[in-house]
């Protein structure tokens, strides 16, 4: 049976333009954050690497976006990571955590300026607490592109998010990007995870405002 409307061109009629209201799970991720104990497992030629890192990711809300009846409410994110102590950037990242309220899906899009787009979906409740998105390589809907080289010698093959909105007004975050390495059998897991503080306020979207 299939699971949309046969009227494909109509938008809903009543929407709320007060996303910051609307983000079901993602409500407590709006705003302005910083990690001061990030921890990353990346590839090395003499094997994996551990490398702490200090992020500050903000994410503000947009005005709600529809497809047709589809209708979705998101959040506009920047990341930037540094390691301790440095200033050059050792990793940047830009994109979107979207909420669709009538299907229970939620949508993280991501970008990085080394030639690689993800997006990666779940499913979780309006009040959830946590919840896990995913990414598969070949997939139509929730899929991932990369650059020739980085297909040709870190082909990603997966990517998984598991987010925690804790009680404590932190979230937290795991993240395990699944390489096939050239010259390598077994896949290999670069993880990545943090607790994010927060040190800045949201900012209403343009139509709430």
């Amino acid at each position: 049976m299939n699971e949309f409307p046969a009227d494909i061109y109509t938008e809903p009629s009543d929407i709320d333009v007060d996303t910051l209201n609307n983000l079901g799970p993602l409500t407590g991720m709006a705003g302005i954050w910083q990690g001061m104990r990030g921890l990353d497992v990346k590839p090395k030629a003499e094997g994996p690497k551990k490398q702490a890192f200090v992020e500050r990711i903000e994410l503000q809300p947009i005005d709600p976006q529809t497809n047709g009846p589809q209708l979705l409410y998101g959040l506009r994110y920047h990341t930037h990571v540094v390691k301790p102590d440095q200033i050059k950037t050792y990793h940047e990242q830009v994109g979107y955590w979207l909420w669709e309220p009538g299907t229970g899906t939620v949508i993280h899009t991501l970008t990085i300026p080394r030639g690689q787009t993800v997006m990666a979906v779940g499913n979780a409740t309006a009040d959830a607490t946590a919840f896990e998105l995913v990414a598969t390589k070949g997939s139509e809907t929730h899929g991932i592109c990369s650059n020739p080289f980085l297909e040709h010698a870190f082909k990603t093959i997966e990517f998984r998010i598991n987010v925690t909105i804790n009680a404590d007004g932190t979230w937290s975050y795991h993240e395990d990007t699944v390489l096939m390495i050239r010259g390598k059998t077994e896949p290999f897991h670069h993880t990545d995870r943090n607790t994010l503080t927060k040190i800045g306020e949201p900012t209403p979207n343009p139509l709430a405002r």
